[in-house]
């Protein structure tokens, strides 16, 4: 917390309160006002995965986007635009990012601008050489997914996985921070809760400590075709986004039309475009590209503002927005 405070100004304050004033506003309203710029922002540096995760569009390769890379050009001109008023910068959205070759410079430049970087991984490519650089790039916060504590259970959902790949890689990552006297990045061990692993939990918290992880984290799943799924979803109600009716499966919240992301966080894929949000897999509401547009002006533009006024009126109308839980 003291690493996140310590990378926030005046100017960056400033616009996280008129972004949350516009978003109020736009809720009483029922129309966009946009005040501020977001403060919160996810980038793509890749939309490839090494895995076949069920029920992740990337891992069953159903994603209409073409599969790629960011460029630096395109990464730097945005990350140099955003660096006033970002606070946040997630380097993930699809995709594993450590098949950028790019993510370690990535993660500097945004450190050199002051911004605080997380980054979310399966956890295969923490050999010793990339547990070194991840440490010395800066990096504030890593998420690492680890889905189950025996690999029988482990491969159920990441298909094509190795668990003790990726327990080595975890405890390279501690000892390198442990060599290098480096309290960064913290360590977040995260456990998505399905019904196949829901026993294994108290096991996933027992093995977090003993590899010295800094927080363990159990996480509800996201299943995109629920009734198709019903093997998939926790019978624990804490840790599950679906009830059951006689209709099937539903989100437990409940849809209401509002959403603070499209007013505070803004997700940019690997082509350099703006899309509604994390949610927004295929790019089916993109605003713009950066090629040739600054981003304040596809953040503020007339399609975006569409989108809100829809959400902020009708949000069931909205595909995307029916499976979330924001």
């Amino acid at each position: 917390m003291f690493n996140f405070l310590s990378k926030l100004t005046f100017g960056k304050i400033t616009n996280i309160l008129k972004a949350e004033l516009g978003f109020l506003l736009s809720r009483l309203l029922k129309r966009p006002i946009i005040l501020g710029l977001p403060y919160s922002y996810a980038i793509e540096p890749t939309s490839r995965c090494n895995l076949h995760c069920p029920h992740c569009p990337t891992g069953l390769d159903t994603i209409k986007r073409d599969k790629g890379e960011i460029t630096m050009k395109i990464y730097k001109d945005f990350v140099t635009q955003i660096s006033g008023e970002a606070t946040y910068l997630m380097l993930y959205l699809q995709g594993e990012p450590f098949i950028n070759p790019n993510l370690f410079e990535m993660i500097q430049f945004a450190s050199i601008k002051n911004i605080y970087t997380c980054t979310s991984t399966n956890g295969h490519f923490l050999d010793e050489k990339n547990a070194i650089q991840t440490v010395l790039s800066g990096l504030d916060r890593i998420i690492i997914s680890l889905d189950g504590t025996t690999q029988e259970v482990y491969q159920k959902y990441r298909m094509g996985g190795s668990l003790q790949l990726v327990l080595t890689g975890i405890r390279n990552l501690v000892e390198v921070k442990r060599n290098l006297k480096s309290k960064t990045p913290v360590i977040i061990l995260q456990f998505i809760v399905f019904k196949h692993n829901q026993h294994q939990i108290s096991d996933f918290i027992k093995l977090g400590k003993k590899l010295k992880v800094d927080k363990n984290e159990l996480k509800s799943a996201q299943i995109y075709d629920v009734n198709n799924a019903k093997d998939m979803i926790t019978d624990i109600d804490k840790y599950s986004r679906y009830r059951r009716d006689n209709k099937g499966y539903l989100l437990k919240r409940k849809l209401r039309n509002r959403c603070g992301r499209i007013f505070s966080t803004a997700a940019i894929t690997h082509e350099g475009s703006l899309i509604s949000c994390c949610y927004d897999k295929d790019g089916d509401f993109t605003m713009g590209n950066l090629n040739g547009k600054s981003f304040q002006e596809l953040w503020k533009n007339r399609s975006f503002n569409t989108f809100r006024t829809k959400v902020l009126n009708n949000r069931k109308g909205i595909d995307i927005c029916r499976n979330c839980n924001e």
